[in-house]
């Protein structure tokens, strides 16, 4: 944590504009030279329900969100269903400013529209006693009838950065030219005004009693404002991918947009279709038919791909899947972050698994890795899951533009030619052996349809080299190992080909571990670097290798610590059970320290587990999370 830094959560009800108004302001944030990082609280509702979004912004890198926040922009809920303190969900009129106070920071700023919020309500807050406490810093300030002046009640956001800018000593030029570029001639003005109107009133009639300012930073090459998805989106893109098939489903639907909005630019196609049943099969059969092709879904609409995942390893046709995990089971809590399906996403489906499975930690890694899925899947002919989660998806971060600047791969992996065709072995019926017991890598090259010489049968039967259904204990035998040695040549080919995928932070010669996966890697770094800073001795990795598994790198790395704790967020330690199931003699080792009330970690909850661990306390976490001994304690 950084004194040198601003936490701004704006919050309102859903519909009321707070995630277009923060986006917007975050990116003025980064170019205005800093580093910033979102994190996004939403309701699975339409319209209305609190819902917020912080920016955490510093003149210093920033990978996670913070412990915390220092300035609450509080619009209230336009769409409350019921305004009354006993309504059966309370006052949802009053929860943006209510349901936020406990995680302001002491000394922190609060502005709230007095237009919707009124005195009474924050009286009925104890807000005055409270700020007195904390030494919070209240500017209540009728934003609503300040748009209404302006013509449009939505307007309020635009006044509350206004008001926000003018209390940080923020200059607007960057809010000005994010609004020139995104907003219609008729509706620029108005905004322009009353973005004016806002800080004007605020530098001449407030008396400013806080010293919290906006930090100071400069980038050294120019950076763009990215979520998970959109590095999803151009890794696709950028692996040759152009065709997707899918139904939206909270995550997994930005990813589904954002390529259904570019792929018609670039000659690819995008399909809705009736259910994801559907949405995979196709997706399967775009790639049989020869092109890069993907699909995806959550929850209980990957589990419904189940079915033509098997298909794809059994006819071993390659295809890239996505699984935007949300808190389950069944429809849970769907729009809120959670890491509970990777148990699900590496066995589902029947019979032994035949997928590679990728975990991408951070948006950088989310377009690498999506890079490497598609590599993978079309050279070894093999279904590749990349599985992240809400938080992944929607959080956003500045990554430098030079960062994607790397060559398309439009290539179909081991797909033959049809000169190469001539050359390969066909039956007496002349049907192509797709299938071939012998091979060097576990690869049979495949054909396309409509090659002259590459014909043969697909079927999800087990099957003989051209196809046909075969029954046979040989070749059921010979079928199956040769399947399942892909995935030892694509570990092979992984740790000695390829830079390692899995990311490593603190002293290397540490004698305390940390071990996370996924999204959890950011806040799991900035801890590591904390508690360095402490005085401790601590390293940690960020894994992202699922299937298969770096058995030799999380071997190296258990052999270097004395004690390794695994954070994650679900509540039965899944990904501590694939490490023991994986390299089980380590099991004494491992400590789990897990999180599942629908919020992400935040670092000093991380610094907390590690110290009741390593003091070996009976006290609980102060946080919602659980502390969960090592096997045989």
């Amino acid at each position: 944590m950084s004194d040198n830094e601003l936490i701004w959560r704006v919050a309102g009800g859903s519909g009321d504009g707070i995630d277009s108004t923060s986006q917007n302001f975050a990116k003025a944030l980064m170019r205005s030279g800093l580093d910033v990082f979102t994190h996004r609280h939403y309701p699975s509702r339409i319209r209305g329900g609190h819902t917020y979004v912080e920016i955490r912004a510093a003149g210093h890198n920033v990978q996670s969100r913070g412990d915390g926040y220092n300035f609450l922009l509080a619009l209230g809920d336009s769409f409350a269903r019921n305004p009354q303190e006993d309504a059966y969900y309370g006052n949802e009129e009053l929860k943006p400013l209510a349901e936020n106070l406990d995680e302001l920071r002491e000394g922190g700023v609060i502005v709230y529209d007095s237009g919707l919020i009124d005195e009474e309500d924050a009286a009925s807050l104890d807000l005055e006693a409270r700020a007195e406490e904390n030494d919070w810093h209240v500017y209540p300030m009728d934003l609503r009838s300040l748009a209404r002046e302006h013509g449009r009640e939505v307007m309020r956001n635009t006044a509350g950065v206004g008001v926000t800018a003018a209390l940080l000593g923020m200059d607007l030029s960057h809010i000005e030219d994010l609004m020139e570029d995104a907003m219609p001639e008729k509706i620029l003005e108005p905004n322009l005004e009353i973005l004016h109107e806002a800080h004007e009133i605020v530098t001449e009639e407030f008396e400013f009693t806080h010293d919290l300012r906006i930090p100071e930073g400069e980038h050294d090459e120019e950076q763009a404002l990215l979520s998970g998805s959109n590095a999803i989106t151009f890794g696709s893109i950028d692996s040759g991918c152009r065709f997707i098939a899918g139904y939206p489903m909270t995550p997994w639907t930005s990813v589904f947009t954002l390529m259904s909005q570019h792929l018609p630019e670039i000659g690819g196609i995008s399909e809705q279709v009736e259910d994801e049943i559907a949405a995979a099969a196709l997706a399967v059969g775009a790639s049989h038919a020869g092109v890069k092709a993907m699909s995806g879904s959550s929850g209980g609409g990957f589990a419904l791909m189940s079915e033509p995942l098997g298909l794809a390893e059994m006819t071993e046709t390659p295809v890239v899947l996505l699984e935007s995990m949300r808190a389950g089971p069944s429809t849970g809590m769907p729009t809120k972050p959670e890491q509970a399906d990777l148990e699900f996403t590496l066995y589902t489906s029947q019979g032994d698994s035949q997928r590679v499975v990728f975990a991408p930690g951070t948006v950088e890694e989310a377009y690498d890795q999506t890079r490497m899925a598609f590599y993978i899947a079309y050279e070894y002919q093999i279904p590749a899951i990349i599985i992240y989660d809400q938080k992944l998806s929607g959080e956003n971060t500045n990554v430098p533009v030079s960062f994607f600047d790397r060559e398309p791969e439009p290539t179909l992996g081991s797909t033959l030619t049809e000169a190469e065709l001539e050359e390969a072995v066909h039956d007496a019926s002349g049907k192509f052996h797709r299938f071939q017991h012998e091979t060097e890598n576990g690869v049979s090259p495949r054909s396309l349809p409509g090659q002259k010489g590459g014909r043969y049968l697909a079927t999800g039967n087990e099957h003989t080299p051209e196809g046909h259904i075969c029954e046979d204990p040989d070749n059921r035998v010979t079928q199956m190992d040769r399947r399942l040695q892909k995935l030892e040549e694509i570990r092979r080919e992984l740790d000695e080909e390829h830079e390692s995928q899995q990311t490593y932070f603190g002293e290397e010669d540490a004698t305390y571990g940390i071990i996370t996966w996924g999204s959890s890697q950011g806040v799991v770094e900035e801890a590591v670097e904390r508690l360095n800073e402490q005085g401790h001795s601590v390293k940690g990795v960020g894994v992202s290798d699922m299937m298969p598994f770096p058995e030799q790198e999380m071997t190296e790395f258990l052999e270097s610590v004395d004690e390794a704790m695994v954070v994650e967020m679900n509540v039965s330690a899944q990904f501590r059970g694939l490490i023991q199931k994986e390299l089980g003699r380590y099991g004494e080792k491992l400590t789990s320290l897990l999180k599942y009330n629908g919020n992400p970690f935040e670092p000093a909850e991380i610094v907390e587990g590690y110290e009741l661990n390593i003091e070996g306390s009976d006290t609980e976490p102060t946080a919602q999370m659980r502390l969960e001994p090592a096997a045989g304690d």
